[in-house]
């Protein structure tokens, strides 16, 4: 069988880098395995490539087989194909040739669910709930959005014609735009929570996140600003170089804020504040959420380490680890794992042990027992190990299962669409609210739709009549359970009244979004989010506030729960 000898010298490249980190190994032992192994991997692939029954493509089997082995590392080390570098520069960047706007898979649909403000998908009319046709001619039916979405990236300046199907409108329509270069604000929303708390919401942190914090931090102080809410929850973190950045704004120039520990001892370095910052007096609280990770938590330990502020919400994510990427052969790159992080009270706060693998091959975090104390600048113990520890906690929102639905299939997204279609203006985005008439509407609108769910206790009743059976017992409680089951089985239309608010709340920031865009779906949610209340109480009570940052017999968590028992 041939094969491409482009797609062989690809397939093959592998091989030669490991030989390569062969010759340099310190000892003929390790010379050896590595030699031995590699020729196994090589002679192994040419016996595939030549007997295997069917045809095989050596470019996707030696992706499978670079994938396979950098697993078995850690889920941040991967291989970049020329095919993805785009996306992975969009990823660290921010920036894109495109419309600017969320494109959803919705019922077979490609539905457009929410255009940026101000960018072409905006200016051209292109409004949320429009179902995707055809691009440039091309029926985009049963295409994914992966796919959908290569045909709307392109070169900025270049146009493109989109054909979409309006509710109300008769006829589908053909909307001319133009690409232009799309860069993701970090920071999608800043204003002012009362007359002297501002909030500060940091959703990402590509190039220009700390320039983009710092604007938004003094626009505020420009507005009155005396004490600052700065969210940073479900931010996945990004360019180290911003987090020092970020810091920076709200610590001494001159100041250690990480540290980087790794193999290659030359690329060791710690990364001071080197500029002025905006402000180091201001109360400060930052929200915190299980999903805020890696530059985040950099921030956040920061700002928790020289007791700089507050911490709200919950355990950060827990990743310490460092990834830089190294250029391949056939413009692919690898980005890898390099070194730890540690934040300036000396403590790293990777969550889980990737060196040590059970027999599984699992990963578990790292025990209580292994974790180390240490101490902020004002001698509060913090720990290493684990994510950073709020300083109040609060316990992560709860959905009911008939919420989770109809957000899931959609009808509080559809509904948002009929709504904005049947009423001209909404006045603002904060005092807007879903009246119980309008709420109304919605459930006889849900009359003949399929929103059914099981709840967590009826799934355990399931698996409780599962267990049963199998353990020949099931026919000696038969009774209690079909009892049971009456009794827990839910009803839709008295959920529908009982988890009421809640589902007003999620119909409040789809509508909103619709008129506001996502600065209005912000704006929305301030009046039903524990953290940000949580946080706006603390900054109020400035005794509390400074027995937080001062309380060094505490382990720098209080909860909110508990403070409301005392």
């Amino acid at each position: 069988m041939k094969i491409n000898n482009k797609y062989l010298k690809r397939s093959l490249f592998v091989v030669v880098v490991f030989m390569l980190v062969a010759f340099s190994a310190p000892t003929s032992e390790r010379y050896f395995e590595i030699a031995k192994n590699l020729d196994i991997f090589a002679t192994l692939f040419k016996e595939v490539n030549t007997f295997y029954v069917d045809g095989v493509e050596p470019e996707k089997l030696i992706e499978k087989g670079i994938s396979g082995m950098l697993e078995s590392l850690d889920p941040y080390t991967s291989f970049i194909p020329e095919d993805d570098i785009e996306d992975y520069r969009t990823m660290t960047t921010g920036q894109y040739g495109g419309i600017g706007a969320i494109v959803g898979r919705r019922r077979s649909q490609n539905v457009v669910m929410l255009p940026y403000e101000g960018f072409p998908a905006h200016k051209s009319g292109l409004k949320a709930g429009d179902v995707i046709l055809e691009i440039d001619g091309i029926d985009v039916t049963g295409k994914n959005t992966s796919e959908v979405s290569k045909l709307l990236k392109g070169q900025a300046g270049t146009d493109l014609k989109v054909k979409i199907e309006r509710m109300k409108s008769e006829e589908p329509i053909d909307v001319a735009i133009t690409r232009e270069k799309i860069t993701i604000d970090n920071v999608p929303y800043y204003g002012m929570i009362d007359d002297e708390i501002g909030y500060i919401k940091l959703s990402d942190f590509t190039t220009g996140a700390g320039r983009e914090v710092q604007k938004a931090f003094e626009a505020l102080k420009e507005q009155g600003l005396k004490k600052l809410i700065f969210d940073l929850r479900d931010n996945p973190g990004g360019l180290l170089t911003e987090a020092v950045n970020v810091s920076n704004i709200f610590v001494p120039k001159g100041s250690d804020i990480v540290s980087t520990k790794g193999k290659v001892k030359d690329w060791n370095k710690t990364y001071k504040a080197l500029n002025n910052p905006v402000d180091t007096e201001i109360p400060v609280a930052v929200l915190t959420s299980r999903r805020s990770a890696s530059a985040s938590e950099i921030v956040a330990g920061v700002i928790q380490d020289y007791d700089r502020g507050i911490l709200v919400g919950q355990k950060t994510f827990g990743k310490g680890l460092v990834q830089a990427t190294r250029p391949l052969t056939y413009n692919a790159q690898l980005k890898i794992t390099t070194a730890k992080y540690y934040i300036p009270s000396g403590r790293c706060i990777q969550a889980l042990d990737y060196s040590n693998r059970d027999e599984n091959g699992s990963v578990g975090a790292i025990p209580d027992s292994l974790k180390i104390a240490f101490k902020t600048q004002r001698g509060r113990t913090v720990y290493d190990g684990g994510g950073v520890d709020p300083d109040i906690l609060v316990d992560t929102k709860q959905y009911a299962p008939i919420t989770i639905s109809l957000m899931g299939r959609n009808h509080i997204f559809d509904y948002a669409t009929i709504f904005y279609y049947n009423q001209d203006e909404v006045k603002s985005a904060r005092d807007f609210e879903v009246s119980d008439a309008q709420y109304d509407e919605f459930v006889a609108w849900l009359a003949d739709k399929e929103y059914d769910y099981t709840t967590r206790v009826e799934r355990d009743i399931e698996d409780l009549i599962a267990s049963a059976k199998k353990e020949k017992y099931y026919e000696a409680i038969d009774d209690q359970i079909v009892a049971l089951q009456n009794k827990v089985m839910h009803n839709k239309e008295a959920d529908l009244q009982k988890f009421k608010e809640e589902v007003k709340q999620m119909m409040k920031e789809e509508i909103v979004g619709r008129y506001f865009y996502q600065k209005g779906i912000v704006e929305a949610s301030f009046s039903d989010d524990a953290e940000l209340e949580a946080a706006v109480k603390a900054l109020k009570d400035e005794k509390k506030y400074n027995e937080l940052l001062t309380d060094t017999n505490s382990e720098a968590s209080t909860s909110e729960k508990d403070d409301e028992k005392e």
